[in-house]
């Protein structure tokens, strides 16, 4: 029976720690895309005839310059993959692990390259496209996109955990223990890229059928993402599902300028690169669906609470709220802000899942067309109102101001109606330190908390691995009943999730990386070495 617990836990680890390493390319894509963006609107010919200033040499070549620069992520992207996965999902010897990437999906396109060229199906360059081959950093091989990345990360890393610490007879000896991983990566990828030829059609087969049921729901195919993506956050597996969207053939697939473009994502970098028209049924899986309910949603719920704490509390935890909305509204990050209600109330969580698809339905039907990421503030200037009205920004005001009554009143309403304990709301003898909201926030008050989490997580020898994603901490520990759930509240943590008997994520909120530091100070200076 533990053996079977212990098999589910490395199964959640490993999935978790999996969709962590997609945010270490999309964060660079993210920001990669902007600088697209700025660059594409600046140098639009409807843009330069609105501002004429900008129709000057070097201002144009200093912002072709930019978007070039921008494309760089978009282009490179299923090698990013190949490298950031058996980086990210490696506990030690971490830059071999994302050296050995390299070279993996390298060799393997090689393989493929060879293949092709050995059963004469290399096709000519005229008819790449139709054969389903392209060019993968020179070499010649499988249009095999970011899954192809993806294929050669997740090899690389179960080759690196199994053999980063190998021992090899004596005379073999210098090829022993890290160096060894690159070498049996290039042997396996080599053999892999041997076979891959021949079982590849079942992929594009599984991958498009997954986007067919998607595309095929119509109108209904952008709330079933926003939904998912929602009711997958609390497990931290939301980022695989929005890869699978946006990267892959499940987000659709385009020719633009003669090439063929597969994942929402790409296709709309590429339009948007190319000058083409951007296409809404890309846009619709995009940055649009999420701005009624980041931009102006989440912040009616922080509204909604701090008007429902007690008057003598509002002070208190003003700083949480408006730390919590700038977060969502300019960059995304929204567990500041959902953590607060959702282990309080699951049914208002439930809520919050369907008005966010909603959110994507509803602006993929008025024909909206603003891409990227993120949601935020700086996504609606830049894809959105620098882009021109085709992209019809305005619809996110509109549309927006309804979302954020509906959510201040559904989460007033049932604040007061069932007396949920938000913020501001608990008992005096139970109010939690509020991370953030002291004024003091030197290095004393930053050991102190740490000191406490980690007493509170049973101390560093509960503690198998710590790691953090974007807003939690990431744990694997030895005992789940050593966590002292209302001591982690009361020294900052927003949110406790107990994946199963040895998978733990406490939300912490945007400091969790220095929380997370500090923590692996601590036990560095007590004697314990930590994995993550």
């Amino acid at each position: 029976m533990k053996t079977k617990v212990r098999s589910a836990s490395k199964g959640w680890e490993f999935f978790q720690g999996l969709g962590k390493t997609f945010m270490l390319p999309v964060a660079l894509l993210a920001f990669m895309g902007l600088l697209l963006g700025i660059g594409s609107s600046f140098t639009s010919p409807t843009t330069i005839e609105n501002l004429p200033f900008l129709d000057h040499q070097l201002i144009q070549v200093i912002l072709r310059f930019i978007s070039t620069i921008g494309g760089f992520a978009f282009t490179y992207l299923p090698l990013l993959f190949a490298m950031a996965i058996p980086l990210g999902l490696a506990r030690y010897e971490k830059g071999v692990a994302a050296f050995s990437g390299l070279i993996g999906y390298i060799v393997m396109h090689l393989s493929i390259n060879f293949y092709l060229v050995e059963t004469d199906q290399l096709a000519n360059p005229e008819v790449l496209r139709q054969a389903g081959q392209g060019m993968v950093l020179g070499i010649q091989s499988l249009e095999m996109g970011v899954l192809g990345g993806i294929v050669a990360g997740l090899i690389v890393y179960f080759l690196h955990q199994r053999f980063h610490n190998i021992k090899l007879p004596q005379a073999f000896a210098f090829f022993g223990g890290a160096r060894f991983v690159p070498i049996i990566t290039a042997i396996t990828l080599s053999i892999i890229g041997l076979i891959i030829p021949l079982i590849w059609p079942f992929f594009t087969m599984i991958i498009n059928g997954i986007g067919s049921m998607i595309q095929g729901a119509g109108v209904f195919g952008p709330f079933l993402f926003g939904a998912g993506e929602r009711l997958l956050l609390p497990f931290g597996l939301h980022h695989i599902l929005v890869a699978m969207i946006r990267f892959t053939e499940a987000g659709g697939t385009a020719v633009v300028n003669g090439e063929t473009v597969s994942g929402a994502l790409n296709i709309f970098y590429a339009e948007l690169k190319s000058g083409s028209p951007i296409t809404a049924s890309a846009t619709a899986f995009l940055s649009q669906g999420k701005m009624p309910t980041f931009m102006f949603g989440l912040p009616a719920v922080a509204l909604a609470i701090y008007h429902t704490a007690k008057p003598e509390n509002r002070k208190k935890i003003k700083g949480l709220l408006i730390s919590g909305v700038i977060a969502t509204f300019v960059t995304g990050i929204t567990e500041p802000i959902e953590f607060l209600f959702l282990f309080l109330a699951p049914v208002l969580y439930g809520i919050h899942v369907v008005l966010t698809g909603l959110g994507f339905m509803v602006m993929a039907l008025l024909g909206a067309k603003i891409g990227n990421t993120d949601g935020g503030i700086l996504d609606f200037l830049v894809f959105g109102v620098l882009q021109g009205t085709y992209t019809k920004w305005y619809l996110v005001l509109i549309v927006g101001l309804i979302w954020f009554a509906v959510y201040y009143f559904v989460f007033r309403f049932a604040i007061t109606k069932f007396n949920l304990k938000t913020p501001g709301r608990e008992d005096n003898d139970t109010e939690p330190e509020i991370a953030g909201a002291h004024e003091d926030s030197g290095k004393a008050a930053s050991n102190s908390q740490a000191v406490q989490l980690l007493s509170a997580l049973g101390g560093p020898e509960n503690i198998q691995s710590l790691d953090n994603c974007i807003t939690r901490l990431r744990l694997v520990v030895d005992d789940m009943e050593k966590i002292d759930e209302p001591a982690l509240k009361k020294h900052g943590a927003l949110g406790v999730i107990k994946l199963d008997a040895h998978n733990l994520q406490v939300v912490i909120g945007a400091q969790v990386n220095h929380v997370r530091v500090e923590i692996g100070k601590l036990m560095e200076s007590q004697g314990y070495k930590i994995s993550g």
